[in-house]
């Protein structure tokens, strides 16, 4: 006999709508059943104590199930580069990935980790982290695609229909959660008119792809925290943009009060029962908080879960976890994310690619030459059963040559195997330490100690401890071994964009003895070099690049791959050209200009522009032509590729706009990343949407684009000294969302 829930399933499979049978599912629950979905339904201090034992990589959070309906809930897991339970796949992070510029390679991603989640029992993901990458300093820049609206929103659409052809994704963190130190405590300022033309169109964007869920931010916006915000979950989020999923907390000190919470719009407080469940039961029984409120949140839910089939999805073996398939497209994701960033002639040729014929000793050098170095280790992280080091890489690919290293923290050990060397390939940056997700010690949160419950419920206890019995996946026994590649690490906002004095040190030191020096970054976001970077003739920035990254690295430097990755942001020369970012702060405005836009605005070049990045062969960009076409403006050019090396085209569509103070003039329009053979030449069409180009009327709370003259310019990046142009009239037009 079917459960209730299944019936539901089974007759919205047949045509009904979701909202009306998760209605029906509501009226039949008790008041405490409904209660009980308003949260994830586990006991806060077990819960925290499993999490802390390792249980954030053994099994999903579950959240909203009633087993007197046959309710399953969902299950929840992270993350941004793959599944966190058990051995996945650990991809390059999404910062990488967007320096792709590749939306099909994006979405095939998506559609591996989907598959992974289901190998562990998840149906709901967080992997899809859209924050806007406002300075570079910002502790989990890696966790999302970059400085530009435009660009991130079409690399989380693309994540997010791979995913979703598994499981349900959430989109987070909504909104203006860029700051890792202070997220807690921070209230963020922002205007109207940039909040929605900067730092929400990427949101929207994802939610017309379809998105299941959306995950609110830890920190307070316009005066108000985003868990109980109704500005942005009710007044944005649903009646403007139309949002049908539900909507769920950022975990544990996401919201403050819990009433407030769910007259605002969020559904479920996650991950467990926390913050929100006393005062919700105190409020219904005093009459001051209807039901019909808490209806609202958990018809949200269920119509969602009944809408994306929750209960039947199909299941993947565990073998599916790191499997082969998904290793090599880990290792695609990592060639094509590379950024090329120097590449001088040396003895009368460009130093890289290097011919491996004319190797014969090889030194790979630096702090993260041959150590595992994902990136960050919160909530992110991924237990992959193994990483394939720099080192490891080229060791693996040149057989026949010499090729040694040594200890990062003996300079004149180092200096020596660089002396040695045919060439020195020094292996330096960033790790979980430097930046990532700040979780902080006991001290760090106490004022929000209070909002905690005083004991768990022990029927909750017992539930979660029978829960735990039936969901568990191992974490790799090498891993286990190892309390610091499990525990959660201290992350946060980096204190410096530059490298540490000992890894500028190393680089000079070896590049005195080696005049064939190649200095590979690994970095989440922007790495100034302006005090070294003339010193070394070749830079490649690879990034944290998932688990096969250093058998990447070795295809990169020895030719047998072509770099064909973009920045995803501005470099600048020196941390002071950029806006101000203060990681203890307690209030802070956003305004319409960072990045690429702010150096411009002020007449600042950089040191390496948005969408740059070097490559082995030459692209040459000709034909432009420009036509309105409906809603849209189309722009065609042809490329071609006028080198001797296949290699990959980013074409860039730039579109300057009539002036308007304190924003962009000159902002991404649309990409298309090619990939070309030697000789080869195509046409590409990229269509910019007249609605993107659209400026907030604040009067209105509605969209105008202003009538006037419209550069579109096709570049190799935003600064491009020749780049195609074509101007177009355009007149006004109105939008209301």
């Amino acid at each position: 006999m079917s459960t209730a829930y299944e019936a539901a399933l089974r007759r919205v499979a047949e045509g009904a709508d979701p909202r009306a049978e998760a209605a029906a599912l509501v009226a039949e629950m008790s008041v405490d059943e409904r209660i009980h979905c308003l949260d994830g339904g586990s006991p806060f201090w077990a819960g925290l104590t499993d999490m802390g034992q390792g249980g954030y990589h053994q099994r999903p959070f579950p959240g909203a199930r009633v087993e007197r309906l046959g309710i399953p809930g969902f299950n929840f897991s992270d993350g941004p580069r793959g599944a966190v339970i058990g051995p996945a796949t650990a991809f390059p992070v999404s910062m990488a990935r967007g320096a792709s510029f590749d939306l099909d390679l994006e979405e095939r991603i998506g559609r591996a980790i989907g598959r992974e989640l289901r190998a562990t029992g998840a149906d709901l993901t967080g992997a899809v982290c859209v924050n806007l990458l406002r300075h570079p300093a910002w502790g989990r820049a890696q966790e999302t695609y970059g400085e530009d609206p435009h660009h991130v929103g079409e690399m989380g659409a693309a994540l997010t229909r791979g995913l979703q052809e598994r499981v349900m994704a959430t989109v987070k963190h909504f909104a203006l959660n860029s700051m890792e130190n202070a997220r807690f405590t921070v209230d963020v300022t922002c205007a109207e008119e940039h909040l929605h033309e900067v730092y929400l169109p990427h949101f929207l964007r994802i939610v017309d792809e379809g998105v299941a869920c959306v995950m609110s931010a830890y920190n307070s916006v316009n005066g108000a925290f985003c868990g109980e915000n109704e500005e942005l979950l009710t007044g944005v989020l649903r009646e403007e943009w139309g949002f049908e999923g539900f909507v769920i907390s950022d975990w544990i000190f996401g919201l403050r009060d819990g009433v407030r919470s769910v007259t605002a719009g969020l559904d479920v407080e996650m991950p467990y029962r926390m913050i929100r469940h006393a005062p919700v039961v105190a409020a219904v029984e005093a009459g001051t908080l209807p039901v019909a409120a808490i209806d609202e949140r958990v018809t949200a839910t269920l119509a969602t879960l009944l809408r994306f089939r929750i209960g039947a999805l199909a299941e993947e073996p565990v073998e599916t976890l790191g499997c082969d398939e998904h290793r090599a497209l880990s290792l695609e994701a990592a060639r094509k994310s590379a950024v090329l960033l120097r590449n001088e002639v040396v003895d009368g040729a460009p130093l890289l690619p290097l011919d491996p014929a004319d190797l014969a000793r090889v030194a790979v050098l630096g702090r993260f030459a041959d150590v595992r170095n994902l990136g960050d280790g919160g909530s992110s992280d991924v237990m992959a059963r193994s990483v394939v080091t720099p080192f490891a890489g080229l060791q693996a690919a040149l057989g026949h040559a010499e090729v040694t290293t040594a200890p990062a923290d003996d300079l004149a050990a180092t200096v020596a195997a660089a002396n040695r060397a045919d060439v020195a390939v020094v292996v330096v940056g960033f790790d979980r330490e430097d930046e990532g997700e700040f979780i902080g010690g006991p001290g760090d949160n106490a004022d929000l100690g209070h909002l905690m419950p005083a004991a768990d419920d022990p029927a909750l206890v017992e539930a979660f401890e029978h829960y735990v019995a039936e969901h568990h996946h191992d974490v790799p026994p090498e891993l286990a071994r190892r309390p610091d590649a499990v525990r959660v690490s201290v992350g946060g906002d980096r204190s410096s964009l530059r490298l540490r004095d000992s890894d500028v040190e190393l680089v000079r030191a070896v590049a005195a003895v080696n005049p064939r020096t190649v200095v590979v970054l690994v970095a989440g976001s922007a790495v100034v070099t302006s005090e070294w970077d003339t010193g070394v003739p070749a830079i490649l920035l690879a990034w944290y690049n998932g688990m096969e990254g250093g058998h990447a690295i070795a295809d990169l430097l020895l030719g047998a791959a072509n770099p064909g990755g973009r920045l995803p942001f501005v470099v600048p020369v020196d941390e002071a050209d950029l806006p101000a970012f203060d990681a203890r702060a307690t209030e802070f405005t956003y305004d319409g200009l960072h990045g690429q836009w702010y150096l411009d605005a002020n007449g600042v070049a950089p040191a390496h522009p948005f969408g740059s990045g070097l490559s082995y062969t030459r692209f040459d960009h000709a034909a432009e032509r420009v036509e309105v076409d409906g809603d849209a403006v189309v722009v065609r050019a042809t490329t071609f590729n006028a080198g001797s090396r296949d290699g990959a085209d980013v074409v860039q569509v730039y579109v300057t706009r009539p002036a308007s103070p304190g924003r962009a003039r000159r902002r991404l329009g649309g990409f298309a990343r090619v990939e070309l053979a030697a000789g080869a030449a195509a046409e590409v069409t990229v269509r910019v949407p007249l609605r993107s180009l659209a400026l907030r009327d604040v009067g209105t709370h509605s969209w105008v684009l202003p009538a006037g003259a419209y550069r579109f310019e096709v570049a190799h990046d935003a600064g491009d000294p020749a780049p195609l142009g074509v101007t177009l009239h355009l007149d006004e037009a109105r939008w209301s969302r």
